[in-house]
């Protein structure tokens, strides 16, 4: 082998090295709405779609999945795959009842350090409705988390916004960012959610000023429609972007995506996943 096919095989190697080495650094983090489980849903009700979701989850290998609407036999129904488990309460009471925002982490790959919750409302300490809401009490849970193989700790904070207050919303908005900062400080931070607010709302620019859009920074372009709701419509025009992953601005994103996976022309749930790879700078 000549010098010149030497020097070229040593630079593709490294090339490979640098680029799979970048891959294995990466978190896969994902949003995703599983849609409550209610029989009036049909052939999209939670019963016809579970093995979707799972197989959806095992495929795509999601690292960290911000879910929302779940109830507690829904949640655990995904942690049945093996090496998942999660954090969340329900909304109602801060135990089983209602709604999760519930934090599913792959427990082969993170150590719980901490973990939380709080409601979106005036007192955020005790369940209740925020602000002009009027059907439902809102959550938000958190986890602190150490990744087993670089040691890093960061945090995961997970919502669901009301979606029909429109004062709650904006207030909520705010609410995130000052608890993001008290409990994650300066710490390294993700947050994902169903926002029931485009980005041109008030409260995902309120959002903003503090953390960054993944959908904004990612390295690779956006991947996919750019909304994320289509309320089990095949042929939703799909323009709607409601489910965000923001994170601090010590974090890049590799590449963004919203995955319109479907069997036999329906849904997975009403929103889409939305998945970041991101990666500690």
């Amino acid at each position: 082998m000549n010098f010149t096919k030497k020097l070229f095989l040593t630079i593709f190697l490294s090339a490979q090295f640098l680029y799979f080495g970048a891959q294995e650094n990466t978190i896969r983090v994902a949003s995703f709405n599983l849609r409550m489980d209610t029989e009036k849903d049909g052939l999209n009700a939670w019963s016809q779609r579970k093995d979707f979701v799972n197989h959806l989850i095992q495929y795509h290998d999601f690292d960290i999945i911000g879910t929302q609407e779940g109830f507690r036999h829904q949640i655990d129904n995904i942690i049945k795959i093996k090496a998942y488990t999660y954090y969340g309460v329900g909304r109602d009471d801060g135990k089983k009842a209602g709604e999760h925002s519930a934090i599913v982490y792959k427990n082969t790959k993170f150590q719980l350090l901490d973990s939380g919750d709080f409601w979106l409302r005036e007192d955020p300490s005790k369940p209740g409705y925020g602000w002009d809401a009027i059907c439902c009490n809102r959550i938000a849970s958190w986890v602190k988390l150490k990744d087993k193989k670089s040691g890093k700790k960061f945090y995961v904070f997970n919502v669901h916004f009301d979606h029909q207050g429109v004062i709650a919303r904006k207030e909520s908005a705010k609410l995130m960012i000052k608890k993001i900062k008290e409990i994650a400080k300066d710490g390294t931070a993700i947050l994902t959610g169903d926002f029931n607010s485009d980005p041109d709302s008030e409260a995902i620019k309120t959002i903003k000023i503090s953390l960054q859009d993944s959908y904004d920074i990612s390295e690779l372009s956006p991947y996919g429609p750019v909304g994320t709701f289509n309320s089990f419509n095949f042929t939703a025009p799909m323009d709607k972007r409601i489910d965000f992953i923001f994170v601090t601005k010590n974090v890049g994103v590799k590449k963004y995506a919203v995955l319109t996976d479907f069997l036999k022309q329906r849904y997975p749930s009403d929103h889409l996943p939305v998945v970041a790879d991101i990666y500690f700078k």
